[in-house]
Order: structure tokens, then C-alpha cells, then sequence
């Protein structure tokens, strides 16, 4: 799913519990994380839950610059969303891209900000903290 169709249909739900459902809904979509990515090293610090995040660079072609392909999950069913809306952000795009975009400013956009809880908002950090580190990694592998 695309970022600009999960802001589409975050605007159409008006009440705040519709959109907690929708943001589960997102998580449920996830493909499974198999069971040798869920290591420590894939495991996301800063987060209340269980986050693990795992990034695979990927060739588009010659002369194109590698895209980061991810893989997440969480034992928490609306963080489980959260990774939804950030792969919509992030998944497939370049190490520059990812760097370019403002993740901070998509959860402010999405009201996220004012309703998640302060350990959630910074979970939430934490894992586009996690992608960034992933993404600079690859831009520096690849210069």
C-alpha cells in the first residue's frame, strides 16, 4: 500500500478508534517475518514491543542504485501498523530517498502525534532511526 493511499483513507475515518482499527488492519496485511530474521540484531531498541526490522539491498537494474527491500513484525498489533505505514514510506526506495524523507512529518500529518502514547510516538522513532542507520550503511557500501 502506498503512503499517499493510507493518507487518503486517514482522512475519510473521522473517529480516532476507526483509525486505530485501520492502523491494525495495515499490520494484518504485513507479510509474515520468517523465524531467522526475529535475532537480535534485527531487533529494534527504543521500542516498548517487540520490533524487529530487516533490510536486504536490492539491484534495480544496471547502473541503478540499490533499493532497500524491508521485512518487519511486532508483537504489538497497532506497532504492527506502524511498520505498515513506515514500509508504505520507505520499502524499495533508494538510501537517498529514505534519507530525504521526513518520516516526523507524515506521523504529524497522519495525527498520529497527538494519538499515540509517548512510548509508541518513540518506538515509532526508533524504528525510522533504524531504517535511516540502514539506508546511510548502504549509501556508504555503495559510494
Amino acid at each position: 500500500m502506498s503512503i499517499e493511499a493510507i493518507r487518503s483513507d486517514f482522512a475519510l475515518l473521522d473517529d480516532w478508534e476507526d483509525r486505530y482499527r485501520y492502523l491494525i488492519e495495515l499490520g494484518r496485511g504485513l507479510a509474515p517475518l520468517p523465524e531467522m530474521l526475529r535475532t537480535e540484531a534485527n531487533k529494534v531498541r527504543g521500542c516498548a514491543s517487540q520490533v524487529w526490522l530487516a533490510s536486504t539491498p536490492r539491484r534495480n537494474g544496471a547502473g541503478a542504485p540499490p533499493a532497500l527491500e524491508l521485512q518487519g513484525d511486532s508483537d504489538a498489533h497497532i506497532v504492527r501498523g506502524l511498520i505498515a505505514v513506515l514500509f508504505a514510506l520507505f520499502d524499495g526506495k533508494t538510501a537517498e530517498a529514505i534519507l530525504a524523507t521526513d518520516a516526523q512529518a507524515t506521523f504529524a500529518e497522519l495525527g498520529l502525534k497527538e494519538h499515540l502514547t509517548p512510548q509508541r510516538s518513540n518506538g515509532f522513532f526508533s524504528m525510522v532511526e533504524r531504517i535511516r542507520s540502514d539506508a546511510r550503511a548502504l549509501a556508504t557500501a555503495d559510494a
